[in-house]
This record gives structure tokens, sequence and C-alpha cells, in this order.
């Protein structure tokens, strides 16, 4: 069932092994000033610990409204009855989703260090307005634009926009690290910055626990510190960040001539040349559409989304219904964020271990049905240890599903056009799964709160069906195409024929 991402059936000795493209040579270039795992060690901290620390401020920023939520918000803005907490939250995903492919192609455009860091600073700003906020109307405000800002670029005498605080960065980060591993090294990398958001909800957790004592100080209560102070933080690690957000491969000065070209080379070798210069039109982004297997990537990942969402925006709440206290609901929801960072670490680890990805889907996803199954039948603060261990398992399960499922997808796709395209279109539409994770737990289905695990158990299995979908997709290709270049190899490619082809070119292969 499984297959190598850098091993695929070779019907003939000749051929070159997956993801290979034929104009490209078999050898990669020397390296005389240093070794390639020292290579690896010094892009790895470059890279992956500055956006983890970037996107966790991006999460905790996302969802903290949940600790706040505990802290009194719902009763100081009177929203604590009907809907409009549960509004407040959907209105985020509006702009979100919208402006994901415009904010990859403006990240193509611009250098990732100047956008990254206006977007992370713009959404910090917006989390300090969130905390002065006085009724539900400045709250849907905020929460609009913490998920959008207008921006206006003039580019060869175009006018565009593109707008986005937080649309700019999971995706533009995602794709960022697409640009500088091989799909047999990425997972790791992808799954311990994707577990940022892990760790995001425990720090939160421990975070609001603290801040919510400031109650009553000069008159703020204690759900509006939680905004000020971690929008405080994310504004000022911004312009930090500014100066330290890693480029491209062929942008970086802290990389020599030699180890620039060593990994552009491993890169083109894996995947095919990223053509970064090349210009992207909407033309290009629509052409991206024509292959079905997109789709399903945006799929996959919806299903994981509605489940995540869910628990990320209620798990306080769900907390408290076992009858803990304010606080003590703060410290409770911090063991699981932990456990699942721990999980899917593990999880990374045997996936780049195996060169494999669909069991690593699956098996996670199995656990997290799991836990919705003990939620479901299990009821009353008799209780609360099962119910409370039944959250440890739903996100061990979802958020060690999503990093790979992430990963697999991105890493299939060849080139920067198919590269940002398809991984803005996969966050983009899985993040419309996060409207339906705002109408999922509703207050007036508590304690129990059966319709939102239901509605969570359903997406998630949804989820594993298009993941078996998009495997059986990537293997009969593979096959395919082993037939194509079984019955004689094409022509070699020019480099832009390459970056234009990417992923769909013929002596391509899928990993899975």
């Amino acid at each position: 069932m499984g297959s190598s991402e850098d091993r695929s059936p070779q019907p003939d000795p000749g051929l070159k092994p997956e993801g290979h493209i034929e104009a490209l040579t078999s050898d990669l270039p020397p390296l005389t000033t240093t070794t390639e795992r020292r290579l690896m060690a010094k892009i790895d901290w470059h890279i992956v610990p500055c956006l983890c620390v970037l996107y966790l401020l991006a999460f905790l920023d996302r969802v903290n409204i949940s600790n706040a939520a505990v802290l009194g918000l719902e009763t100081d803005l009177n929203i604590a009855t009907g809907t409009k907490y549960n509004t407040a939250l959907t209105i985020f995903f509006v702009p979100y989703v919208i402006f994901e492919i415009p904010s990859n192609i403006l990240l193509k455009k611009l250098k990732p260090h100047v956008w990254l860091s206006f977007c992370m600073f713009g959404f910090g700003l917006v989390m300090i307005c969130q905390g002065l906020v006085s009724n539900w109307g400045g709250l849907m405000t905020t929460r609009w634009f913490l998920g959008m800002k207008a921006i206006h670029i003039h580019r060869h005498k175009t006018d565009r926009d593109a707008g986005m605080f937080e649309t700019g960065m999971f995706p533009g980060c995602f794709y960022l690290l697409g640009m500088w591993y091989k799909r047999s090294e990425a997972q790791k990398r992808f799954s311990f910055f994707f577990s940022s958001t892990t760790l995001a909800g425990a720090f939160g957790g421990l975070l609001a626990s603290g801040l919510g004592k400031m109650a009553g100080l000069r008159g703020y209560g204690g759900w509006r510190w939680v905004f000020i102070i971690e929008g405080v933080i994310t504004c000022v690690v911004a312009i930090v960040w500014f100066f330290i957000i890693p480029g491209f491969p062929e942008d970086v000065k802290w990389l020599n001539e030699e180890e620039r070209t060593y990994i552009r080379a491993k890169l083109a070798r894996d995947a095919g040349k990223a053509g970064h210069d090349a210009r992207m039109g909407w033309r290009d982004v629509l052409a991206v559409f024509k292959d079905y297997k997109i789709f399903l990537g945006g799929f996959m990942y919806f299903g994981q989304v509605v489940t995540a969402y869910g628990y990320a925006f209620f798990a306080p709440t769900i907390i408290k219904t076992y009858g803990y206290g304010t606080i003590q609901t703060q410290l409770y929801s911090i063991p699981p964020w932990a456990a699942a960072f721990a999980f899917s670490m593990v999880i990374a680890t045997f996936s780049d271990l195996t060169r494999h990805r669909l069991a690593f889907t699956l098996i996670p996803t199995a656990i997290a049905m799991a836990g919705f199954g003990i939620l479901l039948n299990v009821h009353g603060e008799a209780h609360r240890h099962v119910q409370y261990g039944a959250l440890f398992m739903v996100t061990c399960g979802c958020y060690s599903a999503m990093p790979v499922i992430v990963c697999w997808f991105a890493m299939n796709l060849g080139g920067h056009r198919r590269r940002s395209v398809g991984t803005a279109w996969q966050v983009g539409f899985g993040n419309t799964g996060g409207i339906i994770s705002t109408y999922a737990f509703l207050a007036k289905d508590a304690p129990e709160y059966r319709n939102g695990y239901i509605i969570s158990l359903s997406f998630i299995c949804f989820s594993a069906a298009c993941c078996i979908g998009y495997f059986v997709a990537l293997w009969a290709e593979n096959k395919r195409r082993d037939r194509v270049m079984a019955n004689g190899a094409p022509a070699e490619l020019r480099e832009d024929e390459e970056e234009v082809q990417g992923d769909l070119a013929v002596t391509y292969r899928y990993g899975y």
C-alpha cells in the first residue's frame, strides 16, 4: 500500500528515481566546506524555530478568544446567550478563506521577511484593539480585521488588492518550508512547525490562567488583559522578526555559493526546478485547478479543520462543564495540547523514517474517532476523568494527522506556481471548515454537546475517506506514468517547461 517518496516502481533500469525530471543530472555538486548533515542543521536553525515562533503567536492570537470567554468576555459584552459569540468566531474565517491564494502570490512578489512580519505586526495590533472593545459590534470588527487588511500594491502599473493579517501567515509559512526541504526530509519539519498550534494551546491556557488574575487592574476584566498582553508580545516579536525571517534558498546571505548551489540542485532533483523568478498571473492560477487531485487536497484538510477548530475554540468551555472553576479550567486545558505536541512529533518521525504518509494520517484519525465515540457515550461529572482522557485522544489524533496531510499534499506539488497556489487552496478551502466548527458547539447543547461531537466525528471520517481517495489517485497516476515511460521516454524538458509542468511532468513520481 505504501510507497517511498524517493523510490518508485522502475519499469526500465534506465529510468530515474521518483520526483526526477529528465532534464536534470542525477549527480549533486560536491560540498567541500561542509557536510550535508551540517548544512541541513544550519538550515533548520535558520528556518524552523523562526517560523514556529511566528505561527505560535498567530494561532494563539486566533484562538485565545476561547480562554477569554471563560474569563467573562461573553458576560461583559452581553453575548452569553444566543449565537452572537459563535458569529464572532465565524467572521474571522471569511477574509481568511477569501485571501489565501492572493496572499501566496503576494509572498512571491515580496520578500518573506517583509510580508510575514507585516502580517504578524498587523494581527498583534488588532489583538490589542480587541481587548478594548465594549460591545458585540466592536468584537465583530476586530475579528474581521484579524483575518484581513486590504493592501494596495502597485506593481508593473497594475493595481492589485490583497488582504490579510492572519491570511498570509499559515500558507505563507508552509510554502516557505516547502521550498527548502525534499519530500523525504519535510515531515518532521512540517510537523514541528504545525505543532506550534498545540504549543500555542498549552501556552495560551497557562498564560490565561495568570492574566485572568489581573481582573480589575485599571478597571479592565481579565479577558481584556489576555488580548492586550498577547497582542503587545506579538507586535514586539514582529519587529524583531523583520530582521530574522529567512527568504528562499536563492536569496539568503547566510548560505555561501557552494551551499546554495547544492541546495538548489538537491531540491530540483527531488521535485523539479522551482522557477522562483517565473511570473504568475491569474491564468496560471486557474490552470492549477484543472488537476482534480488539487481538490482532494482541500477536502482532506477541510474535514480535519472542522474537528480541530471545534476543539480549539471550545475546549475551555467543554472542560468547564466537568465542574472545574475558571482558573482550574484554564490549567486543565494545557495537558491535552502538550500531549498532542509530543504525539505529533512521534508520528512525524515514523512517517519520515518509513517515507510513507497515508497510514500516518489514518492512525491518528482513528484515535480521534475513538475519542469522540467516548465523548458521545460517557456523560456526567462522575465520569469527568474519562471524558477528560477522551479529549487527549481527540487532540492527539486531530493535531497529528493535520500536519501529515498538509505536508503530503504540499510536497507532492512541483514548482513555485503549483505549490504556492495548491497550498493556499488547501488551507483556504480547508478553513471553511472553521465556519462549520464555530456553530458546532452551541450553548443550548451544554453540557453533553452531542451535536458538536457528531459533527466533528462525521467530518473527520470524511477526511479519512478523502485521504484514501487521494492515495488511490496518486497510485493510479504513478502507474499510468510508468506505462508511458515504458513505451519510450519523452524528450528532455527545458527549464521553463519543467516549471510549468511541475509534478504534472510524466517523469515525476508522487509519494504516498
